[in-house]
């Protein structure tokens, strides 16, 4: 099986506290994978560290291949939209066009195709109507649209996106994993961090489960399960309803 990410003990903190301990693990191509731990697990620390948007203290990770740095146009990310600053003065259309500048360069004007590519995108997302709204002035779900579509321009082969499903309402969060699955279908690798279990057996064929250090990666029937959960949340996993766990 090919491999889309590996790996090798990843170590990084933030003021010198650790947050991932020597994690090391390979995904396969193909896939749809979910990242699932509780708060404070390193989830978004983990994302961040293979995509070299944040230092590592150790550590070795490669991307189809090769260096994360040769594979850029290969790699497509969706932040948190935590982490996205939302008044910056741009609309939705230019947005999405960010996601062609792998391809165009940045001191290359975006050519007639590459702006039909962009409403292309939008339109998939539900979001062609909104292609001149400040992005600003967009819903959470839809600022969360947009970034997909951002995202699908790129037309990447290995996608990481940062708790997606945050903050939308059920038609949106429906509306992209339906996208995230025919990504898949095309052959695409998308690695999606995670917070709702009840969900994990629905939208994923692969999971790695982890808090600060890997408990368990593998097939979603082999690897999410009551004992590995319980491993991974401790005592955090009491509050959640066992018979709504499709385990």
């Amino acid at each position: 099986m090919s491999e889309a990410v590996r790996v090798e003990n990843i170590t990084a903190a933030y003021r010198k506290e650790p947050v991932l301990r020597n994690v090391s693990f390979a995904l396969p191509q193909g896939r749809l994978i979910g990242i699932v731990g509780p708060n404070g697990a390193g989830k978004s620390t983990l994302l961040k560290a293979v995509l070299e948007l944040i230092p590592k203290s150790s550590g070795n990770v490669e991307i189809l291949g090769s260096s994360v740095r040769s594979q850029k146009k290969n790699i497509g990310y969706v932040p948190q939209r935590g982490n996205v600053d939302w008044d910056f003065p741009t609309n939705a259309l230019d947005v999405v066009m960010m996601g062609r500048y792998a391809q165009i360069g940045w001191l290359k004007r975006p050519s007639k195709k590459d702006k039909a590519l962009a409403v292309e995108a939008l339109e998939r997302v539900g979001m062609k109507e909104y292609a001149d709204r400040q992005i600003s002035q967009l819903s959470g779900g839809q600022q969360q649209r947009v970034f997909l579509a951002r995202a699908l321009i790129q037309d990447a082969q290995v996608y990481f996106m940062d708790e997606p499903f945050a903050g939308v309402d059920a038609t949106t969060e429906r509306a992209i994993i339906d996208l995230l699955k025919e990504l898949k279908e095309k052959g695409k690798t998308v690695i999606v961090v995670h917070h709702d279990l009840q969900t994990v057996t629905e939208y994923f064929d692969w999971v790695l489960l982890l808090n600060q250090r890997l408990i368990a990666c593998g097939p979603v029937e082999q690897t999410f399960t009551s004992e590995l959960l319980q491993k991974t949340y401790g005592g955090r996993l009491s509050f959640i309803q066992q018979e709504n766990l499709k385990i």
